[in-house]
């Protein structure tokens, strides 16, 4: 499991601490030619909103599911489990058929089970006795950097917007709306510590660790 922390800060902080940790770090190998991607999230949740309370409720223990691509790229999707215990986070993943995710997106499982792959049976179960259920759109762009000494990632989350229509994943036409008034999310990955040279160009003055869900926040939308 690896370390997990995120920070709100402002577009000048987002500025600033790009322009310190570019000069160390390398851009992830999936971002374009400015150093940014494109996150198109689907987020279960069954019909008692557990996924939901649990964030709200500030739970240490808790897991979710998400359906996940990047950029227009649907050749590269990915099932997705996160699992969170309290600052530690483990994320499992498997391949998914565009087909396969307009499928569940419909409620179409049956094959989920049949797949062999454990992470694709176990939402099978989850679907069928915990009534697990795609919920909410979450889309986003992200400034990635990868910085090798301590396995250290950093990203910058912003532009977070969500859909009202949470079974149409690929459709790009529908509309989308913000989730929140220019808000740029700092989310740091590490394994055992963070480099101090990484700590020292993160730093500014009012930086404070936020519990910030980008799947809460679009919630509120429905």
């Amino acid at each position: 499991m690896r370390h997990e922390i995120k920070y709100r800060i402002s577009y000048e902080d987002f500025m600033i601490m790009k322009s310190r940790i570019e000069k160390i770090a390398e851009y992830d190998r999936h971002t374009d030619e400015k150093g940014i991607y494109t996150i198109h999230s689907l987020y279960f949740d069954n019909i008692a909103d557990k996924v939901l309370r649990e964030k709200l409720d500030g739970i240490g223990q808790r897991e979710k599911f998400r359906i996940r691509y990047y950029n227009e790229d649907t050749s590269y999707i990915r099932l997705e489990k996160k699992s969170k215990i309290y600052n530690l986070c483990e994320k499992q993943s498997a391949a998914l058929k565009k087909e396969e995710a307009e499928k569940i997106c419909e409620g179409d499982i049956a094959f989920l089970l049949r797949s062999g792959q454990p992470l694709l049976q176990e939402l099978y179960a989850k679907m069928k006795y915990q009534l697990l259920r795609p919920r909410c759109i979450v889309e986003y762009d992200r400034t990635p950097y990868v910085y090798k000494a301590g396995n250290v990632r950093v990203t910058f989350d912003r532009n977070i917007r969500t859909g009202l229509y949470h079974n149409r994943l690929f459709d790009r036409d529908i509309a989308t709306v913000p989730a929140e008034d220019g808000t740029i999310i700092l989310e740091i990955k590490y394994d055992a510590f963070i480099p101090e040279v990484i700590d020292k160009m993160l730093r500014v003055s009012d930086r404070r660790a936020a519990a910030f869900g980008k799947y809460a926040v679009c919630r509120r939308y429905g």
